[in-house]
């Protein structure tokens, strides 16, 4: 049994096998067959924050494989509050099969997850969003460049150091590809994202630049962004925030920096008109509806590679258990 807290603790292969795994999983829903992976079993989401894309794609992702989602939103559950998290872990490992955390600080899913013998996923923390990562690259892989592989690709982060851009930053570079992020330069991934990122890179090939200079966006197969604002409770003023990213905007003339062809991604919410225009988010090469939909596609895949080797009854095991529970009814009703 593995956590998914963070990419960096699989491999490439395993990160490629969880993608496919992922997209076959899609493609047999796509054509009506719901398999019944998730048969009888429990999702416990625990949220710190508000979601709408995270709780919609977990809560589907189980009831189309036969399993069942619990929302423990704030103010559900004693985390946080007399129950420590490790007490919290250890209770919800007797009731449910996967616990799914999306927490304010990394720390809190870390905890949970030493504390849990049931799966624990990271549905985004402060430090990075790794869920988010297996959907854009679900993604991506649906909408390669012709006649490239991912690792030929480029890929631009526009804006903020917020954790998606981390977490895109932390895959794309474990997988082998080219990362990107153009930013202010007051506004980059710090020392330590640029050491994991480095250490991606000795091992896979791939590379990566952080930069405030716009031509570094030139040839891109994808380029990508995130709200300038709104997702942290001690961040400056709107209008500051507007002042500082106003050059970062994705529009048409970003995007004619890219390839030919060259896509455009958003993890969503966006804020239209002005970290993306409605020219882009609704072109052709808008791909942030078909990211939205691999949340739910990720999702899937994930939920089955952490749990493929539960051990699971025999026929002659389980006929033995019904058989049981029969003459342990029989002697409470039948003889009433």
């Amino acid at each position: 049994m593995k956590d998914f807290i963070d990419s960096r603790a699989y491999s490439r292969q395993e990160l490629l096998d969880i993608v496919s795994l992922s997209l076959a999983i899609k493609r047999a829903i796509k054509q009506g067959y719901y398999p019944p992976l998730m048969k009888d079993m429990t999702l416990g989401m625990i949220f710190q924050q508000s979601s709408t894309r995270t709780r919609v794609s977990f809560e589907t992702a189980m009831s189309q494989m036969g399993g069942h989602a619990q929302y423990l939103g704030p103010g559900m559950i004693q985390l946080g509050g007399h129950e420590t998290i490790e007490d919290t872990g250890r209770v919800l490992s007797r009731l449910v099969d996967v616990v799914m955390a999306r927490v304010i600080t990394h720390d809190t899913v870390i905890r949970l997850a030493r504390s849990c013998s049931v799966p624990v996923i990271n549905g985004m923390s402060d430090f990075n969003h790794p869920t988010q990562e297996l959907g854009d690259i679900c993604t991506m892989v649906e909408h390669l460049p012709r006649g490239k592989k991912l690792q030929d690709c480029k890929v631009v982060f526009v804006g903020d150091a917020t954790q998606v851009c981390a977490s895109l930053g932390f895959i794309c570079t474990k997988l082998g590809m080219h990362f990107v992020q153009y930013g202010p330069a007051t506004h980059q991934l710090n020392k330590g994202h640029r050491q994991i990122m480095q250490e991606n890179c000795e091992v896979s090939g791939g590379s990566f630049e952080i930069s405030d200079k716009r031509d570094c966006v030139r040839d891109a197969d994808f380029i990508y962004t995130d709200v300038w604002y709104g997702l942290y409770e001690n961040e400056m003023p709107k209008e500051e925030r507007v002042k500082v990213f106003a050059d970062y905007q994705v529009n048409r003339d970003l995007m004619q920096l890219g390839n030919l062809g060259c896509k455009f991604m958003h993890c969503l919410p966006a804020t239209r008109g002005e970290d993306v225009t409605d020219e882009v988010a609704d072109s052709e090469a808008s791909l942030c509806w078909d990211q939205a939909e691999n949340r739910l596609t990720a999702m899937r895949g994930l939920l089955v590679y952490l749990t493929h080797n539960r051990r699971r009854p025999t026929e002659l095991q389980l006929a033995a258990a019904k058989e049981s529970l029969d003459a342990a009814m029989c002697r409470i009703f039948c003889e009433k």
